[in-house]
């Protein structure tokens, strides 16, 4: 694959992707002209400390702290303090591409080469993703202002030989992993450690890998939708590419032309058995559509802060200034992520919606009951789907519950210095939580859609399914046998989950 090159031309998230998955290796730039760009900013620091300079974060304290003058004989012990007092995070370890996504944010960001940093530094943080030594980042601390202070402490400590890291599997000792490497553990100079830990890296990194996940959830989701028009006898004429010309949301006409696609409208129709379907299925482009349409500015927001510099403060070296700002608040990260979860739940209402549709047979148009296969002597004993609808339900609504904003419970801390914050990582969370639930919503409906397609298909006058359908169709039961007897279907579940977590199924070209 091509490799991704860290430096100062911009990333696309898939480029992060593609590295926080390991499917593409990567390079730090290295020419000469960019060296020097990196070299300088360095300088500049080194030349106000000879000068004696007043810097935030590198002669001062940090935060409400910045009026405390520190001494130029313990400016150097400064860093080490900073991700030491920060060493406090809690809850889950964040798990592996997402960790390889957070250092991949992080040094996207400090190569724009305004952060102050030694150009050793942007080395040693390839080297972490080069051969995979992944600090151990507990997701809980950050407010996401002064950007994502507490996890990112977690980076800065390991680079330096403290804490843990997960290195070939193992849980290890950064110092030990660094002698196995043969690396010298480094020692950060001023502004280092504040430059690694005063950004958005964390939300952004979660942010990326939400993205990704968001975009293949919405072919998944037509696709889904499509089974489920053939599988209830729906009317294909709700996805007529007039009526869409008539009210041109882009990301709606797109969905209904993937309806289109997969149905192969043009193709002769059985008899309807309505004139309009329930809207779960004939509003399915206008649901998906929000998702669709949004999904452009949800990328222009995470790639904008992905390829920024947004520490504190800027060190601006050719015109030798150091710019005070706050590039590190999260708010377009938080806006971004809270709005991918409302669109995600309701993603996950509307599968849900078709899911109940699919098991009653007030609405299922002759299939049995909770899409149970079994024969007529033994259809009283089987419930099919059953449990699997009322789980589905269950994950619809904590994922409509979670659409809270975050970033709406800004909390004063920090002695009132950090006396509004964006929430971002906590909404990133959020998002990647309500996408879990929503693919388990997406993977029990599926399930369900590929069973009433079985079930179809076993009719007398059964039609032959459009060829897309087919496919899919023949790949699932290779993994998902039809229910004719009830068993357990958690296993089957989570297979189905991992499929769409490795997005299995090429779905949409478009």
């Amino acid at each position: 694959m091509t490799t991704i090159l860290f430096g100062q031309a911009p990333l696309s998230i898939e480029a992060i992707m593609a590295v926080a998955r390991r499917r593409a290796p990567s390079q730090l730039q290295d020419d000469r002209d960019y060296r020097e760009r990196i070299a300088r900013g360095a300088r500049f620091l080194d030349s106000l400390l000879d000068k004696e300079g007043v810097i935030y974060g590198v002669t001062t304290g940090y935060g409400d702290s910045c009026v405390v003058a520190v001494p130029l004989e313990h400016v150097e012990a400064l860093p080490r303090h900073l991700y030491t007092f920060h060493g406090c995070g809690l809850g889950k370890l964040l798990d592996a591409p997402s960790t390889r996504a957070v250092l991949a944010a992080r040094l996207q960001s400090l190569c724009h080469g305004v952060s102050g940093v030694r150009i050793e530094l942007l080395e040693r943080l390839h080297q972490f993703l080069e051969h995979d030594v992944l600090p151990l980042i507990p997701e809980e601390g950050s407010v996401g202002a002064s950007g994502d202070l507490t996890p990112l402490s977690y980076v800065a400590a390991t680079l330096c030989g403290e804490r843990e890291v997960m290195f070939r599997g193992e849980r290890r000792q950064a110092a030990d992993v660094h002698q196995a490497l043969g690396w010298t553990p480094l020692v950060l100079r001023p502004k280092e450690a504040l430059a690694l830990m005063n950004g958005t890296a964390v939300m952004t990194g979660l942010a990326c890998l939400a993205f990704t996940r968001a975009d293949y959830l919405l072919k998944l989701a037509s696709r889904i939708t499509a089974m489920n028009v053939v599988a209830l006898q729906g009317n294909p004429e709700h996805f007529d590419e007039r009526l869409f010309a008539a009210k041109p949301h882009p990301g709606q006409m797109q969905v209904a032309a993937w309806l289109r696609q997969d149905l192969a409208i043009d193709a002769p129709t059985a008899p309807l058995h309505r004139l309009q379907d329930r809207y779960s299925l004939r509003c399915a482009p206008h649901v998906l559509g929000v998702l669709a349409d949004s999904l452009g500015w949800l990328r222009g927001f995470i790639e904008t802060e992905l390829n920024s510099a947004n520490d504190n403060p800027i060190i601006d070296a050719e015109a030798e200034r150091v710019l005070h700002g706050g590039h590190f608040y999260g708010g377009h990260i938080a806006f971004a992520m809270d709005s991918l979860k409302n669109l995600v739940a309701n993603v996950a209402d509307l599968l849900d919606r078709q899911l109940a549709l699919l098991v009653d047979v007030r609405y299922n148009h002759g299939l049995p009951s909770n899409l149970s296969g079994a024969p007529a002597e033994r259809a009283m004993l089987n419930h099919g789907f059953k449990a699997v609808q009322i789980g589905a339900s269950a994950w619809t609504a904590e994922a409509l519950k979670n659409t809270l904003p975050a970033s709406v419970f800004s909390r004063s801390t920090e002695c009132h210095n950090q006396d509004k914050v964006s929430m971002g990582t906590i909404a990133a969370r959020d998002a990647l939580r309500s996408l879990d639930l929503t693919e388990q919503v997406a993977a029990a409906t599926l399930l369900a859609a590929n069973q009433g397609l079985w079930l179809r298909a076993q009719a007398r006058d059964a039609r032959p399914l459009p060829p897309s359908l087919a496919v899919m169709h023949e790949q699932l039961l290779m993994d998902f046998k039809p229910v004719l007897e009830d068993r357990a279907l958690e296993s089957e579940l989570r297979l189905c989950l991992e499929r769409i977590g490795n997005q299995h199924w090429n779905l949409f070209d478009a």
